[in-house]
């Protein structure tokens, strides 16, 4: 489902001409090119999984070519760096480079980033969730704190909600399905309860995996730093930048699901 590909905004080139923002030397710090590289496979996988549901044929040709304009790592990259780096605003870019330059972050980062990798495979995502069911409170406080610190949980589900209405406008708007505003909207906070359900467990399981490399005091440290008000800014600038990017990816799917649709009635 859509909302899969929300809950993952955690931690997170093309080459300018001119000299790069401190936002933009943040962002490669984070290895942005690599986050976007398993996004477009997560979206891909998703594209693919969606024809399978909503068209008669299932994928085809015309299709998977839909996708891959979609899912434009160029494209997604620049508008991520973009929205980021407005909202970064005068954050502290030395603060947060000092840390993800460190030995500790790049650790972080490169373990966020083959968890990610992993999670793609539906049975290693599955193993994940459950994992999390398993644990006790003890087991996984280290986990809450971040997430608490971090407010994953509610943000993640807002930008679920408002990429499914993004999905349902590109529908109306390529004429593939006939519904008003307010009915997009019912449909859309219909969905609340059981997106928060699914990305509870997609966060807990992912951040599971993640950082089970890390003993108590490293990721006790990196809590800290994502409680600092730098930590907070950058949070901030990350769900920004993604949203953004989601929102444009949904409404372009919802375009793309409609245009198929409609030449299948032909």
């Amino acid at each position: 489902m859509l909302r899969r590909f929300f809950a993952g905004l955690l931690a997170i080139s093309l080459a300018l001409p001119v000299q790069a923002a401190p936002s933009d030397d943040v962002l490669d710090a984070l290895q942005l090119d690599q986050l976007l590289t398993i996004m477009r496979q997560e979206g891909v996988t998703y594209g693919q999984e969606m024809a399978a549901d909503m068209f008669a044929g299932g994928e085809n040709a015309q299709w998977q070519g839909l996708l891959d304009q979609i899912y434009d790592i160029s494209k997604m990259e620049e508008l991520v760096r973009t929205q980021f780096g407005q909202a970064l605003g005068d954050a502290d870019t030395d603060a947060l480079l000092a840390f993800f330059q460190s030995d500790l972050g790049k650790q972080v980062v490169g373990l966020e980033l083959s968890a990610r990798r992993a999670m793609i495979d539906d049975a290693i995502e599955q193993v994940a969730r459950q994992s999390y069911y398993e644990a006790d409170e003890d087991e996984i406080k280290g986990i809450t704190d971040f997430i608490e610190a971090n407010d994953l949980i509610e943000a993640n589900v807002t930008g679920a909600l408002n990429a499914s209405f993004q999905f349902y406008r590109g529908l109306v708007d390529g004429g593939g399905i006939e519904l008003s505003e307010g009915e997009i909207l019912s449909d859309v906070w219909a969905q609340e309860d059981e997106t928060r359900i699914d990305t509870r467990e997609w966060i807990y399981g992912f951040l599971m995996m993640a950082y089970g490399p890390l003993d108590e005091a490293e990721l006790d440290t990196y809590v800290a730093f994502s409680s600092s008000p730098e930590g907070r800014a950058l949070n901030q600038a990350l769900f920004a930048g993604f949203n953004q990017m989601y929102d444009d990816i949904s409404y372009a799917l919802g375009l793309a699901a409609a245009q198929q649709m409609q030449g299948q009635d032909l």
